[in-house]
């Protein structure tokens, strides 16, 4: 008999139990649109940086996006640069080099 009325008793208990949960709320996924305005014009001045350092000579998409994150971020800083620097980035050889300096 007790056995019987602790059963029901555990029954109605957890039942209620969880009933009485709230539901979880859902996470909101950040937009595309929720970028600040900061990083759009900061991405968009990098752009049009590495842009104008492909315009150098010998200098394409990729060597002017390593040029760039070195902190070569204008013509006038690389062709006034140190040849060990600009030698000491990755994708910058030496006849590039050589073409930057005949700019000077």
């Amino acid at each position: 008999m007790i056995s019987k009325f602790l059963s029901k008793l555990k029954s109605i208990l957890f039942k209620s139990a969880v009933s009485t949960k709230a539901p979880l709320k859902k996470e909101k996924k950040p937009t595309k649109s929720s970028k600040s305005s900061k990083t759009k014009a900061k991405t968009v001045k990098s752009k049009k940086n590495i842009e104008t350092l492909i315009t150098l000579p010998g200098v394409g998409a990729k060597s002017a996006k390593a040029l760039y994150d070195a902190g070569f971020k204008t013509k006038e800083a690389v062709i006034t640069a140190d040849e060990k620097d600009l030698l000491a980035i990755s994708g910058v050889g030496i006849n590039l080099v050589k073409k930057l300096k005949k700019l000077k």
